[in-house]
Formats: C-alpha cells, sequence, structure tokens
C-alpha cells in the first residue's frame, strides 16, 4: 500500500506539471487555433534562467522563478509577433512547420549559450513537509506542484469567465473577424495568450527540474510531447480538459513504471491516448463543434 500511495504521489506531482504546460497548449490553440510545437522549449529557457539566476547571481529562488517567468513571457510574445502572426492566414502546415523550426532554434541556442552537459539544477522548493503528509511520502516539490497546478487552474477559470481580456479572449476563439468587428484587438489578444502560456511554461520548467534535478537543451522536448498528448487527452481547447488530462497522463505513466515496465511506460501513455480517441474523438471534455459553411 505504501508502495502505491508513492507512485500515486508521484504520478500526481509530474501530471501537475503536464497539466501546467498542457493550460499553455490548450490556450493558444482553444484562441489562436495554432499548435506551438516548440512551447516544451520555452520551459527548458525558463529553467535555464532560473538555474543562472541561482547559481551565477545568487538569486533567492523565488526572484529566479519572477525573472523566468518575465523572460519567458518575453520570449512568447517575441515568437507570437516574428514567427506566427505573418503566417496566420496560412495553411495548418506552414503553422507546423515553422513552430517545429522554433524548437529546433532554440535547443541550439541553448546549446550554443549554456552547452550540452547537463546542469544540476538546485530545488527551488526547500521546506518541511507536515508529518501527516510526510508519512505518505509526499514530498515539498511534490506538494508545491499540486497545489500551484490547483491555483493556476482556478487562476485561469476565473480570468477567462470574469475579466475583460478573458472574454476577449473567447470572442476571438469563437470568430476573430466578428470579435474585430465588435472592437476587440485580435493581435493584443493572441499576443496575451501566448504571453500566459509561456508565462506557465516557466512555471513548469521550474518546478519539473526541482522534481528531476537535470537540465539540457533537450529537457522540455518530451514533457512537451506529453502535455500536448494530455491537452488532446483532456479535449484541446478545454482548460478543466487539460487540468484533467494532465493528472491521469502522470498517473498512467506512473502506475505503469510501477506495475508494467518502466521502458514501456511511455508506449502505454500514447496506447491509452488512441484508445480514448477512438471512443471520443474530442478527448474526454472536448467538444464536436460542427464546420460553419
Amino acid at each position: 500500500m505504501a508502495v502505491f500511495l508513492q507512485y500515486l504521489v508521484n504520478g500526481l506531482s509530474m501530471g501537475s506539471v503536464y497539466a501546467i504546460i498542457a493550460l499553455g497548449y490548450t490556450m493558444v490553440y482553444g484562441i489562436a487555433k495554432m499548435l506551438n510545437f516548440a512551447h516544451g522549449d520555452v520551459i527548458m529557457v525558463g529553467a535555464y534562467v532560473s538555474y543562472c539566476a541561482i547559481s551565477y547571481l545568487g538569486l533567492p529562488p523565488w526572484l529566479s522563478v519572477l525573472l523566468s517567468i518575465l523572460a519567458c513571457t518575453v520570449l512568447g510574445v517575441v515568437i507570437e509577433g516574428l514567427a506566427y502572426r505573418p503566417l496566420r492566414q496560412a495553411g495548418p502546415l506552414a503553422v507546423l512547420i515553422t513552430a517545429i523550426g522554433v524548437s529546433y532554434l532554440l535547443q541550439n541556442a541553448a546549446q550554443l549559450i549554456w552547452g550540452a552537459t547537463p546542469k544540476n539544477f538546485s530545488s527551488i522548493v526547500d521546506f518541511e513537509v507536515p508529518s501527516v503528509l510526510a508519512a505518505f511520502n509526499v514530498s515539498a516539490v511534490s506538494l508545491t506542484t499540486i497545489v500551484a497546478c490547483l491555483i493556476i487552474m482556478v487562476l485561469l477559470t476565473w480570468f477567462t469567465g470574469k475579466t475583460k481580456m478573458g472574454k476577449a479572449m473567447r470572442a476571438v476563439s469563437a470568430d476573430k473577424d466578428a470579435a474585430q468587428l465588435m472592437g476587440i484587438n485580435v493581435n493584443k489578444t493572441i499576443s496575451m495568450t501566448f504571453a500566459i502560456g509561456s508565462a506557465l511554461a516557466a512555471i513548469a520548467g521550474v518546478l519539473m527540474c526541482s522534481y528531476a534535478p537535470v537540465l539540457q537543451p533537450t529537457t522540455g522536448s518530451m514533457p512537451g510531447i506529453k502535455a500536448f498528448t494530455a491537452a488532446v487527452f483532456g479535449g484541446i481547447g478545454s482548460i478543466p480538459g487539460a487540468f484533467v488530462g494532465g493528472i491521469l497522463l502522470g498517473i498512467i505513466e506512473a502506475m505503469a513504471q510501477a506495475y508494467i515496465s518502466s521502458s514501456l511506460a511511455n508506449s502505454i501513455v500514447f496506447a491509452v491516448l488512441i484508445v480514448i480517441l477512438l471512443v471520443k474523438p474530442a478527448g474526454l471534455l472536448g467538444k464536436i463543434v460542427p464546420e460553419k459553411v
């Protein structure tokens, strides 16, 4: 029982990271209808910024996280403005190829700046877990990651439902042309979406590297793919779907590693995705929107 609980906590912790990343994917797709496959590499950049702030500048962990969020927010806006905005009227294939190109650009830039040698990332979380939780092998990083994911989920739901910018995002998601006729600045709204998604990527990168303290230029590649899988799993474009998909993906992966095979865990995760999409093509919480003609 103790082993099961330990793997369950590990699954919830990693699933929370996937959920935070997936929220960035699902916001960009839901509003801009773009698949930003460079999102995983923004995670890596955020982790490197935090690493440099702590290791080279001697800044406290909380300030390194703020710098990471700021850097990734600016990076997300720049990527959207330079790489994606000119292709907004182009076909999905052109956007997809551009996203892959931006991904490789970020990876190679990181390798030139920081080198290919893996860095030992120091955890930003350092506090004593209450004895009640410690008895169930809940670490400080796991607890922080799960709580951060829940807070982000609640704040995003409130933001998109109650604020002026959130309502503008939903309007742009429904119909860009109609939103523009109503006086909504579409470019500003989409840029804000990329900014929020990239800020979430920074938080996810720091938490992920605190949990698994190895940082290198390809750090964000596989988590980015898994988070995209989580977004599709839950229903891409749906904020609750991204959260549910991320958590379930983390638990499935942890249980597969514990009771089946660690080498087959990734295969099992993607096999479950295929089964779910065969049963529910739009994902667990997604909705099939009929095409307007």
